[in-house]
């Protein structure tokens, strides 16, 4: 980065425009300056010109250093929020989809930590003909996220695994002679 005053975040944030503060976050998601004009408002005929004058200034540059930096913040989405969204399917159980051993809860009525330890729900309707009787049966099939692959996930973020040991053996380079 060229010499000059190096701003704070919260400096950085008073002096930038809304129009720049987009500019550089879509300009870190794609590195394209023109596409980046475009997405933060700035005129199709002007877009090249804006992407160019925008990306000398210095404090646009310490900005988009502090974006790239704190991609977590920005997106929302962090470890916790992770480990967050796993302990859901970790401590789901099939039985809270239940009001009985057969019967359904209304999806309605299910918690949204309930409904995120789904992952599909398929539905098949059956009719059959009996003599002169026509019966439909429908069935539900839930399938949850896997509670196994939710823990070992979590136990790895969180560093509860045994480190993994690897065992290499060194072999001796073979040897060449040139015999004449």
């Amino acid at each position: 980065m060229t010499e000059g005053k190096q701003y704070t975040r919260d400096e950085l944030e008073q002096k930038l425009t809304q129009k720049e503060k987009i500019f550089c976050e879509q300009y870190v998601v794609d590195w394209n300056g023109a596409r980046s004009a475009r997405a933060a408002g700035y005129s199709e005929d002007s877009c090249r010109q804006i992407a160019y004058d925008t990306l000398t200034k210095l404090y646009i540059k310490q900005y988009i250093e502090f974006v790239k930096n704190d991609i977590e913040r920005l997106s929302g989405i962090s470890k916790l929020r992770n480990v967050q969204e796993l302990a859901k399917i970790a401590v789901s159980s099939i039985a809270h989809l239940h009001n009985s051993w057969i019967e359904l809860s209304e999806f309605e009525k299910l918690t949204d930590d309930q409904k995120a330890a789904i992952e599909s729900i398929e539905t098949k309707t059956v009719t059959t003909n009996f003599d002169d009787t026509t019966k439909t049966t429908e069935y539900v099939k839930i399938k949850l996220y896997s509670k196994i692959a939710a823990i070992t996930e979590i136990n790895k973020m969180m560093g509860y695994n045994a480190p993994e040991k690897y065992q290499t053996t060194l072999i001796k380079p073979l040897e060449y002679k040139i015999i004449d």
